[in-house]
Formats: structure tokens, sequence, C-alpha cells
């Protein structure tokens, strides 16, 4: 992948289209997260129910607190484990649009322990989806190659990075204590749960 690459599917997500990207755990769809006509695009092309939020992706943890709203044991939470195939479900600041989280007030923060993500996300500039690259109801996607056709077709630039380790992220509320999906570092999450439970 040159710089090139990254810089067109940049563009592209500027642009309000979607493009595929690697992470540490499976292929993700990525396109503006702040931009609502952009974020239905990624829902038509998935076949995704509206009432499913998306995540939200970011190259840091400081990018991330510019976009949610983060309390001192869900900062914590944050800085211990991003960047990694964890998802922490926060409350959104209103440059995230209903479309993004089905209208709720938390959404999932994703910051992958993966450079051409990160380099992805950096040359956007702004939040981008985090959700699977995959039409919904089907198996996840490790390598472009299993990418189908409706996606390839509907998509601007998809950044080649091999094949993923496809074990799905943790999604954690760190702030009410909850698991909603256990997946990457499952034990390790809960065992820092545990032992913060008190300062909850």
């Amino acid at each position: 992948m040159s710089d090139d690459d990254v810089q067109r599917a940049a563009d592209a997500i500027r642009r309000g289209e979607a493009v595929v990207y690697p992470t540490e755990t499976v292929y993700g769809m990525g396109a503006d997260a702040t931009n609502a006509d952009a974020v239905e695009r990624v829902f038509d092309i998935k076949g995704r129910d509206r009432d499913k939020p998306l995540s939200a992706g970011f190259p840091d943890v400081d990018a991330a607190l510019a976009h949610v709203v983060a309390d001192e044991r869900e900062e914590t939470f944050m800085r211990r484990f991003l960047p990694g195939p964890v998802t922490v479900v926060v409350e959104r600041r209103d440059s995230l649009p209903d479309a993004l989280v089905a209208g709720k007030e938390r959404v999932g923060v994703r910051v992958p322990d993966h450079e051409l993500a990160l380099d992805l996300f950096r040359a956007a500039g702004t939040p981008v989806t985090a959700t699977s690259a995959n039409r919904s109801g089907t198996g996840s996607i490790t390598h472009p190659s299993q990418l189908s056709d409706e996606i390839r077709d509907a998509v601007a630039v998809v950044l080649d990075g091999g094949t993923t380790p496809g074990t799905e992220s943790t999604v954690v509320d760190p702030g009410r204590g909850v698991v909603h999906r256990r997946g990457a570092m499952a034990d390790d999450i809960e065992a820092w749960l545990d032992e913060h439970a008190a300062d909850a």
C-alpha cells in the first residue's frame, strides 16, 4: 500500500464516499462518521438495519475525546486498551449524527492497533465509520479477495493490508461496567472492570 492509496481513500471519505480498510480484527467499511448522508450510504451498502448503530474510528484517544464525552474512569479505560481490538461505548457529542447511532446517546469508539487504518484516519481528518466490510448476515472479511461484488462496486477504494486475524473486537461500556460482546482481550478487559469496580 502506498501513501497515494491512503490519500485516495482519505479523499474519498471527505467526499462522502465509502472505502474498505484493514484493522487488527477484520476489514472495515469507512465513511465520514460526521456526515449523515455518508453514514446512510454505509447502511445501504451493507444492507444493515437502521436500528443497529455503527461505531466510529479515530487515530488516537485524544481525537476521540473531541467527539465523545468520557468521565475519568472511561478515559482511563480508553488509554489503557486503545489502540487495540476493543470497541469502547461512551456518550457521543453532537458532532456525531443520530444516523450513526440509531438515535441513541452512546457510541462505540474504535482506535485500531493497525498502522494502515490509523494512517487512513489521520489522513481523513474526520471520524470514520468502523463497521465490518460485509453484507449484513454474512461472514466477516479477513482478506480483500472475500469482498462481495456488491461491496467492491459500491466503495471508492479498497486498501489491501493482506490477511487480518479475524477475531472480533470486544465491545465494552466501561462507565457501566458492561461487556456487550466478548472478543479479543475479553479476559483482560473483564479483569480491569472487576479491579476498578470499586471506583464506579
